[in-house]
């Protein structure tokens, strides 16, 4: 293993001098400017004005286009407040050299490098091994990390599969942030001076990992301040020039709350900050939810940035003592996915059953011959959510139909059924902008927001009947 002490400069290194070329980067440095590099003999101040840190996003898909790098977006607007400076953002292939060579361009320039991505159980994920050599920090098994995933994977030690167990190594020279909704632990290799964190790519591990494991331990380490006053309000259905419309027409932000916005899947997240964390911040935070409900409570889903739309229906399914069957071919499963990442799901998810077609689908519910019409069309979706839900005897199902193509315009869309407790059945169309990921993750925040307004309806008019 080649070490490099106090995670050594490799500008000299014939081929750090072709990095611009080599990188494959795609780079977006932010205000530079002169930064403190700190001897490995000198010990660290705990002045946050002086934490100055650099992102490297690790990832072919990110260099390709297939997905947007929305890891830089949530790490600066959760790290800002507590007094780190963000100095740059380097996206990177999941190439060892390439990887090194981005650690040493941020180690000129920051204390503190944040890695995403790359710590999974296959032969790409390879930054845990990257780090271990550019750092010269040894890895080993550690036997807490070990036996939470015994308990995860319900499989004796001995018995885990190798890709799997390695992901229990941790750096010998550091710590671990523990990962309380994935199988990979974040990693911390420190030195006197400096400290790279190495963090897991699916957002639904990493916000979490940041926001429970990492903030902490940036406290501990460097003495950040705590975070201060915080709402976060999560949209469906408006864009954010809706929301931002509405904002300077009725919500003018008063000169002290931040505001940060992201958006994926067709949901956006809106949160507002205060430096302290006082009664009165925690007011004016309460008066600004208010106003934002007054004006777009209907498409807002959350005011708590760790509650999912997934979870969302699952609370109004759970609240109003039902439970939900669901029969999917255009969605390939998303929505019965979605479920599995929800507290509820055993009490509301009666039952799930995926197909790559109508017919298999329909074979699976077991619909007589008979009542199966030649064609697909309103019939078929809605003969799919009755038998899911008689199947399973649930009082709610959705039944996702095959991807369909309009003749004339050649428009793709699918049919959605949504039976509900009264047995009223109605069927929608919904358009389809192609089969990728980011379109699935689309099409089922369109579906859950179907149900979730549906449910909501729903109950409204039995309050109304007295029901």
């Amino acid at each position: 293993m080649t070490k490099h002490a106090g995670f050594q400069r490799l500008r000299n290194r014939p081929e750090c001098s072709r990095s611009a070329n080599r990188l494959a980067l795609a780079i977006l440095l932010v205000a530079c400017g002169s930064v403190r590099w700190t001897n490995a003999a000198e010990p660290v101040q705990a002045r946050p004005d002086l934490v100055d840190y650099c992102i490297v996003v690790t990832g072919n898909e990110l260099l390709e286009g297939v997905y947007a790098d929305s890891h830089t977006h949530f790490i600066t607007r959760t790290l800002r407040p507590l007094g780190l400076h963000c100095v740059g953002s380097l996206s990177v292939e999941d190439s060892a050299p390439d990887i090194k060579r981005a650690l040493a361009f941020a180690a000129e320039r920051a204390r503190l490098i944040v890695v995403t991505g790359g710590l999974g159980p296959t032969d790409n994920d390879i930054t845990r091994e990257t780090l271990a050599d550019f750092t010269g920090s040894a890895l080993r098994e550690h036997p807490a990390v070990l036996e939470w995933m015994e308990r995860r994977f319900r499989t004796p030690r001995d018995q885990l599969r190798a890709n799997l167990r390695r992901q229990s190594r941790v750096p010998e020279t550091g710590t671990y942030l523990k990962n309380e909704t994935g199988s990979a632990v974040g990693l911390v290799f420190e030195r006197r001076d400096k400290v790279i964190v190495a963090l897991p790519g699916p957002p639904q591990e990493l916000q979490p990992m940041v926001r429970d494991a990492l903030v902490p331990y940036l406290a501990q380490r460097f003495g950040t301040r705590s975070v201060g006053a915080a709402l976060t309000l999560r949209f469906i259905g408006l864009g954010q020039s809706q929301i931002d419309q509405t904002m300077k027409t009725h919500i003018p932000l008063p000169p002290n709350v931040m505001q940060s916005s992201q958006f994926a899947g067709g949901r956006v997240d809106f949160t507002f900050s205060l430096p302290g964390d006082e009664p009165a911040d925690r007011d004016q935070l309460a008066r600004l939810r208010d106003a934002f409900f007054e004006h777009l409570g209907d498409s807002i889903y959350a005011d708590n940035g760790s509650v999912t739309l997934e979870d969302c229906v699952a609370g109004l399914l759970a609240a109003g003592g039902h439970n939900l069957a669901l029969a999917e071919v255009g969605s390939g499963g998303n929505l019965a996915v979605g479920f599995e990442g929800t507290k509820q799901r055993h009490d509301v998810l009666a039952g799930a059953y995926v197909a790559p077609n109508e017919q298999s689908l329909r074979r699976m519910l077991e619909i007589p011959d008979d009542q199966w019409p030649a064609t697909a069309g309103e019939t078929t979706v809605r003969l799919l959510a009755q038998a899911a839900a008689k199947r399973v005897h649930s009082n709610w199902a959705v039944a996702v139909g095959e991807p369909q193509q309009e003749p004339a315009s050649g428009r793709m869309f699918l049919r959605v059924a949504c039976q509900q407790p009264d047995d009223q059945c109605e069927v929608r169309e919904l358009p389809l902008s192609g089969s990728g990921r980011g379109d699935q993750e689309r099409l089922a925040t369109q579906l859950l927001d179907m149900l979730r307004r549906q449910m909501r309806a729903a109950d409204a008019s039995r309050n109304t009947n007295g029901t």
